[in-house]
């Protein structure tokens, strides 16, 4: 009787049948209840009201009898219906008790919770968006339930609620993204498709700008699109279309720099569709946003570099990156140079962004910027506090700089990754060559080891760039060849010995070396970029055999020849590796004799009209002198006959080897050739040429008796005997003459330093032999 009285108004009848175990019973009692407090309303007893509710929650709702808990859900159901629109006033205390049954053991208990909560939402409509957020906790709940039933009666639900929201402007976005940014990193399928659902309907939605607040759910999409669930991908993918299409119909108020992060992130995703999708994004907000992407260069570099080496079953991809590559280029513009780190950076006008995503101009030259990525940040969900501030566009030339070489010395990055890496350096030389020249010291190595590449292709974009450090103005040091000078320029085991250019030569040794290698269009990396090169050669002989002519060749056209040659032979002068220098000088001879680049040099070396052509001819031939054969093919193509002929008799002195009768037959084919047209034609002016006729029969007489010795037999059979060609040479200069008047080399001095070059060869080869048979000696002992 107690237990009756405290549960009055109800009737002992009511309360029995709430508690019977037949639905029908229930119903009836749930249908004395909705009479019930109809009466109370007419009154405006609300004290009663509120009693009745507590009543059937705690009593009824929240008891520990299956029974009774299915009879308070139907009676809480039936208050809502009887109160109508006043059922807003008691929304707190009808909700909460059903939204408790929501986790009841029982998936009876569960849908007939869902049942009592669509009534009570159905009869109350837009006044239960106060409440929205622990009903849309409780749906997602809901919407991985394992009961069918249960699961239906929450979709029913569900749409309602949508409906309301819909219609209504009175949501409150604000309240209700914290919530949606911890539901949206849900694993389970279901609630999942229950969270796009629910932002689809609200992107639908005019009044509700969703907008503002993707930053704080675009990791969680992204996620949701590597879902196993074909339909929910799709569904994602529709949600982020939308967004996208939002985005670029109203760029100005897109936060873009608090998602630029999260899409680095995902456009390295293991999942096509997610990298896809998210590359497509990092395209339109580089083309968008601009400049307001700069900060975040080294990251998106991160991601899109390695795509563009995708083969084509992921050719979408690469088509993507390759336009978000070019894009971020275009961002860097020549006034990023003069942005000093110390001093205010240029700002451009942004919307609110966090703290977080402004980086500090001083933090743009240390190893973490505060625009750099976190990764571990993004595992969990995020808040953007809004700012009015505006967003300093530093371009972090460091970090770029950083993945950049880390991107050129992994040798498993594919070839378009590589021309990609050397065509952004390449393009920082050029718009940001001051801030640029800081790294060029780190960079010298990879770039250098770089020209060993397998890709031709590499290559040439590798020398396009050293050409560029070689002759920019921003290179340029007071200290002449600055860093080139010194031992720090040759470090490792291989070295290229060049000692200091002060005090190491005689004053004999530096005739024709007065000219520095290093113009006005060549910088003070010029020559150490040539020092590097040819340490490069040296450790590498196989670089030198299979690309040496066209490396050089290469750089003949993107610097200047003459610097290049120039530059070379000074440092072959003092060469110790006098093998290396041997073979060095014979590529370079090689490469000048044949080669259509080196066309106007072969040109400005046969005439040697000038004092710089005259200087240039004594700077290689002083280099020559380490290959014999060389040499006296560099006194051909300087017409400088007599000297020639004076080389070859020298040759009886020399030892005569197999390698040096091939290099002698090559070079007679050389004679034969068009570069030699000019000597040949001389052969008809026998009276003025007797020099040049008598150093041929110096070669045909070193010559065995093979197909070489009878070519040039065969080409010395066709001079014509002077007397016949006596009365057309009359009228004719000496050009034997004109050359004598027009040189101030001293020959003597040449010749003498040939004889000294060729006297350490020989000691060189002695020694050779006495350490091999000393070697010999001992693998018989």
């Amino acid at each position: 009787m107690n237990a009756e009285r405290d549960l009055s108004p109800l009737t002992p009848g009511v309360v029995r049948a709430l508690t019977d175990k037949l639905y029908e019973k229930r119903k009836v009692a749930a249908l004395e209840i909705e009479k019930l407090v109809r009466e109370f309303v007419a009154q405006n007893n609300t004290s009663q009201i509120k009693h009745v509710i507590q009543i059937l929650s705690q009593e009824f709702a929240l008891s520990q009898h299956p029974h009774s808990r299915k009879g308070g859900l139907i009676g809480l159901a039936a208050c809502s219906i009887a109160l109508g629109k006043d059922s807003g006033l008691y929304l707190k205390e009808l909700i909460e008790p059903v939204l408790t049954c929501f986790n009841d053991a029982d998936s009876r208990l569960r849908y007939y919770a869902c049942e009592a909560l669509y009534n009570i939402v159905k009869v109350a409509r837009g006044s239960v968006l106060p409440h929205f957020n622990v009903l849309f906790d409780g749906l997602s709940k809901l919407a991985a339930d394992p009961d069918p039933n249960v699961k239906s009666g929450s979709e029913l639900l569900d749409r309602l609620l949508k409906d309301i929201v819909t219609e209504s402007n009175q949501f409150d976005l604000v309240g209700f993204i914290p919530l949606l940014r911890e539901r949206i990193y849900s694993n389970n399928q279901y609630a999942r498709q229950f969270i796009i659902s629910w932002i689809l309907v609200l992107e639908s939605v005019p009044d509700i700008n969703l907008l503002d607040y993707l930053p704080e759910i675009l990791d969680g999409l992204f996620q949701i699109l590597g879902d196993n669930s074909k339909e929910i991908r799709k569904m994602c993918e529709v949600a982020l279309g939308e967004f996208l299409k939002e985005i670029k119909k109203n760029p100005s108020s897109v936060k873009f720099a608090e998602m630029a992060n999260i899409l680095v992130i995902h456009c390295q995703a293991a999942d096509d569709l997610i990298q896809l999708t998210a590359m497509c994004w990092m395209r339109e907000f580089i083309q968008l946003a601009g400049r307001v992407m700069l900060p975040y260069s080294s990251g998106i570099l991160t991601a899109v570099l390695p795509c563009l080496s995708y083969d084509d079953r992921k050719k979408n991809i690469k088509e993507v990156a390759n336009v978000c590559n070019q894009s971020l280029m275009k961002l860097v513009i020549p006034e990023d140079d003069e942005m000093d780190e110390a001093k205010p950076s240029m700002t451009i006008p942004a919307e609110p962004t966090s703290e977080e995503s402004l980086s500090k101009p001083e933090a743009a030259t240390t190893g973490e910027s505060q625009n750099e990525l976190d990764i571990t940040a993004l595992k969990h969900p995020l808040f953007f506090p809004c700012s009015c501030e505006r967003i300093q566009v530093t371009l972090n030339l460091d970090g770029i700089v950083q993945v950049l070489d880390y991107h050129l010395s992994d040798t498993s990055i594919g070839m378009m990754t590589r021309i990609a890496v050397l065509k952004w350096l390449y393009h920082l030389y050029i718009k940001t060559p001051r801030k640029m020249f800081r790294h060029t010291d780190s960079l010298f190595p990879i770039l250098l080891r770089t020209l060993s590449d397998e890709s031709d292709e590499v290559i040439l974009k590798d020398l396009e760039l050293l050409a560029e450090i070689a002759s920019s103005p921003a290179g340029q040091t007071e200290e002449g060849h600055g860093p080139s000078d010194g031992s720090d320029v040759r470090p490792g085991p291989v070295e290229l010995h060049v000692p200091t250019r002060a005090g190491q030569l005689s004053s004999s040794s530096t005739k024709g070396l007065e000219c520095s290698p290093s113009t006005p269009t060549m910088n003070s990396y010029f020559y150490k970029f040539m020092i590097n090169l040819l340490k490069r050669f040296s450790s590498e002989r196989k670089l030198l055999e299979t690309r040496g002519a066209f490396i050089i060749r290469q750089l003949c056209l993107l610097l200047n020849a003459e610097n290049i040659f120039h530059s070379m032979a000074d440092i072959l002068l003092r060469e110790e590796d006098l093998k290396f220098a041997s073979t060095m000088v014979h590529t370079l001879n090689t490469i000048l004799l044949t080669s259509s680049e080196l066309f106007q040099l072969r040109n400005q070396l046969k005439d040697l009209k000038t004092p710089e052509s005259r200087n240039l001819f004594c700077c290689l031939y002083r280099s020559w002198c380490h290959n014999p054969v060389t040499t006296v093919s560099l006194c051909f193509l300087t017409q400088n006959y007599k000297h020639a002929y004076d080389l070859i008799q020298k040759f009886g002195d020399l030892e005569v080897t197999v390698d040096f009768l091939t290099e002698v037959d090559k070079l007679v084919q050389l004679i034969e050739c068009p570069i030699f047209t000019y000597l040949r034609l001389q052969l008809l002016d026998v009276k003025n040429n007797p020099y040049l006729i008598k150093a041929l029969y110096g070669l045909l007489m070193l010559l065995p008796q093979s197909s070489a010795f009878q070519l040039l037999s065969h080409r010395l059979q066709c001079v014509p005997n002077p007397e016949l060609m006596q009365s057309t040479d009359n009228t004719k200069p000496s050009t034997s003459f004109k050359r004598t008047a027009a040189s101030n080399i001293d020959y003597t001095e040449l010749l003498q330093h040939f004889e000294k070059v060729q006297n350490k060869h020989l000691e060189a080869r002695h020694q050779r032999a006495g350490q091999a048979e000393q070697l010999d000696r001992r693998v018989v002992l």
